[in-house]
């Protein structure tokens, strides 16, 4: 399965996003490094750029997530454990009816839609089944009118159409099976996050509209096992 390889980057992100609140030494992420081989002067490096880069921010010795990643931290957060609500068959449906928008405006509510986990069915329109309890950014807000309503066709059809099921599906089962405590501790952590990138593109579409076998439920819960491990062995080896 191809991984994205382990940087100091990543070392250092992972780390606090997965930490609450997700501020910490230089000290403690240089210690979370030397337990995946990378060298002290390497992780300061990272730092230093990231906060150059405006990724994190440098607090009286420790280092914080920025505004941008701690939204990434709540999506992921809330990735882990999405708020739903019973269905009723009803979808939501977003018409763009803002003109005359800039590419920047485009670009924003494209990736705000992404994050929303609504799907294009054509240009200016997108739906999914009313079952998430989220919050509308204001890039949605301001350039698109809501809708709700049911389908004439087969909703289940139409979930196929919008979301390649089968193909989350299958990388969902690939990343479970990976993620077991035999393997290698870098090798853990490298799919733990690849598991965390894979539940942020989940549709979370209602169980009547998923193929049998869906496997959101038991990668979610692998993943918390996981979580659950590597935060104790942090706690022992990095703390101070």
């Amino acid at each position: 399965m191809e991984l994205r390889p382990l940087t100091a980057r990543s070392v250092v992100l992972s780390t606090l996003l997965g930490s609450h609140p997700p501020q910490l030494p230089a000290r403690y992420l240089v210690r979370v490094g030397e337990m995946f081989g990378v060298a002290e002067g390497t992780i300061r490096v990272a730092l230093s750029r990231m906060v150059a880069a405006g990724d994190l921010r440098q607090v009286d010795g420790t280092y914080a997530l920025t505004e941008r990643l701690l939204q990434r931290q709540s999506r992921q957060d809330e990735s882990r454990s999405p708020r739903t609500r019973p269905w009723t068959g009803d979808w939501e449906i977003a018409v763009i009816t803002a003109e005359s928008r800039p590419a920047a405006d485009r670009a924003a509510l494209r990736q705000a839609m992404g994050e929303l986990r609504l799907a294009e069915l054509r240009e200016g329109t997108w739906l999914r089944p009313a079952n998430l309890v989220r919050d509308r950014p204001a890039a949605v807000t301001a350039q698109c009118t809501f809708l709700v309503g049911r389908p004439e066709q087969d909703p289940e059809r139409l979930a196929g159409a919008l979301w390649d099921l089968r193909a989350w599906m299958r990388r969902a089962e690939r990343l479970r099976a990976a993620l077991v405590p035999t393997a290698p501790l870098a090798e853990q952590f490298t799919v733990g996050a690849a598991v965390l990138r894979h539940l942020l593109v989940d549709p979370l579409l209602p169980d009547a509209l998923l193929p049998a076998g869906w496997p959101g439920t038991a990668l979610r819960q692998r993943y918390e096992e996981f979580q659950r491990e590597f935060e104790l062995l942090l706690a022992e080896y990095a703390l101070p």
